[in-house]
């Protein structure tokens, strides 16, 4: 695989296996391990496999209770990234009608039910619209994204290898604990490019 068609194979990996774990996401689990089994050696293949090898040797209602106890019940692994940065405030509904159109220009129209901040939605826009755009759009947001990954190794969920991931497709070293997220989230992230073009793969479907 090219360089742009790995990162747009982990960005759609990651937004299916981030998604919760019911028969649908299931179903694509045989395609994904297939195409994350595809990837160059790397962080992102190295994650997103030892995450897979969790999945298969876990009931599915295990997976489905760890889901809902770590997403919704856990405030601080959120996964709509504009939480992060503006709260609960006013704020944050720009930031959301600003994303929805980054969107809608990538060619990507969501559902009236649908947040463009959350993960999973961020991650589909990176894979099947605007990869070189969905990557600026983690770059942004890189702090609360960080932020989730040190999270969910708090929380000892295997859901951390996933984010991991995801960011290690974006430049710069992770921050090694939450001081020092904090502080990007404070600083900005770097501004380096990330340079890949749009590539358009698996759907991540309904």
């Amino acid at each position: 695989m090219t360089r742009e068609r790995d990162a747009a194979v982990v960005c759609q990996a990651a937004s299916i296996l981030l998604q919760y774990p019911d028969d649908v996401v299931r179903a694509r689990l045989p395609v994904v391990s297939a195409a994350v089994a595809a990837l160059l050696p790397g962080k992102s293949r190295a994650a997103l496999s030892a995450f897979l090898d969790h999945v298969r040797a876990t009931p599915g209602r295990e997976l489905a209770e760890h889901y809902v106890a770590t997403f919704d019940r856990r405030r601080r692994c959120c996964m709509y990234l504009t939480w992060w940065t503006d709260g609960e405030t006013r704020r944050r509904g720009q930031s959301l009608a600003v994303l929805k159109d980054r969107y809608r220009r990538g060619g990507l129209e969501l559902g009236p039910d649908e947040l463009p901040d959350y993960l999973p939605v961020v991650l589909e826009y990176a894979a099947t619209g605007d990869l070189t755009d969905g990557l600026a759009v983690l770059q942004e947001h890189r702090a609360g994204v960080e932020l989730l990954r040190l999270a969910l190794q708090d929380a000892g969920s295997q859901y951390a290898s996933v984010v991991e991931a995801v960011c290690a497709l974006l430049p710069g070293p992770s921050p090694r604990d939450r001081a020092a997220a904090q502080r990007l989230a404070q600083t900005g992230p770097p501004t380096e490019s990330v340079g890949l073009e749009p590539y358009a793969v698996l759907s991540a479907g309904g």
